[in-house]
């Protein structure tokens, strides 16, 4: 009977999971392997509903495996730092999200170069820089992201972007092997690199900087935090700008240009802050920033003819 097939079948996908779940903890530990882990816990925006597994590795070694046992089940997985540029949907991710985070951290001061792991912050990469007094890295404090994501994306702020710093790139091919890039072949540009366009996983990187004034360099951190801390609504949750920069002009203007300052769906809101951003005023739910974003683009294309591509990225089904 159609019941008999159906009871088989979540038969079937239960022990295929029971499967994978005594594989991931055989790699990475029972401590380290969270099943059901609300996604909300995990992103800046405080937004997402569950993943079917979450696991948070400690070394190239289990990314390695984590990622082989996903290939060999045809298991969908996710590479996630702090989750600050990521919306997730309200019926979460059914697969792997594999946090490299705090657990894939660390951080090495050598002469006037840093080496760092994919998962460390890059306020904390800046705060070693400064008290190393080495220059150029000050536009990075601020930004509320892990390297591995600010090089795939080639991040900046402030006139400073990571192609002015990066020397090279240790990373994870989708076919296992590990690979170093030199700065020139990562074909860095406006948020995106070579890294993004082959799928690799960032495991660490080496910054390369000069030799400063402690002062000046604290100076100039402070005076940027402060630019921030008064132009970007930090008091709520976000996945930092929304939308891309669309040549020419600048999203946050075009949105405020629209009459749009403050508009809200559900718990979803156009900060009044700063345009550019859609904060989570406590309740806002997937749905409600998509219904918000698309409103946006299209009263902006209306009025202004301009197209507005998203910036955030998505996990799971909308």
């Amino acid at each position: 009977t159609k019941s008999d097939i159906n009871a088989f079948k979540k038969l079937e996908v239960s022990m295929a999971e029971t499967e994978i779940v005594k594989k991931l903890i055989d790699i990475n530990g029972k401590q380290c392997v969270s099943e059901s882990e609300a996604m909300s816990r995990h992103t800046t925006f405080r937004i997402g509903g569950p993943a079917d597994f979450f696991l948070v590795p400690e070394n190239a070694d289990e990314i390695k495996k984590i990622i082989a046992v996903c290939k060999e089940k045809n298991v969908p997985y996710f590479i996630l730092g702090n989750g600050s540029n990521l919306l997730v949907s309200d019926k979460g991710y059914q697969g792997v999200v594999v946090q490299l985070y705090r657990n894939f951290g660390q951080i090495r001061v050598e002469d006037s170069r840093i080496h760092a792991q994919a998962g460390a912050l890059l306020s904390g990469i800046a705060a070693a820089a400064r008290e190393a007094s080495l220059t150029g890295f000050e536009f990075a404090g601020g930004i509320p992201g892990t390297l591995g994501g600010a090089v795939v994306m080639n991040a900046g702020a402030y006139g400073g972007e990571m192609k002015d710093v990066l020397k090279e790139v240790t990373v994870l091919t989708p076919e296992g092997g590990v690979l170093t890039l030199q700065a020139d072949e990562l074909h860095m540009g406006y948020r995106t690199s070579v890294i993004k366009e082959a799928g690799y996983i960032v495991l660490e990187a080496v910054i390369s900087l000069e030799k400063g004034d402690q002062e000046e360099i604290r100076s100039r951190m402070q005076e940027l935090a402060g630019m921030r801390t008064s132009k970007q609504p930090l008091s709520y949750p976000s996945a930092g700008s929304t939308f891309k920069r669309p040549e020419g002009y600048f999203a946050g203007k075009l949105i405020m240009d629209s009459g749009l300052r403050g508009y809200q769906v559900g718990g979803a809101q156009v900060s009044e802050k700063h345009c550019g951003f859609v904060i989570n005023t406590g309740n806002a739910t997937a749905k409600d920033v998509t219904t918000l974003m698309s409103d946006v683009q299209r009263i902006v294309m209306e009025k202004f003819g301009v197209k507005l591509e998203p910036e955030v990225k998505f996990l799971g089904e909308f």
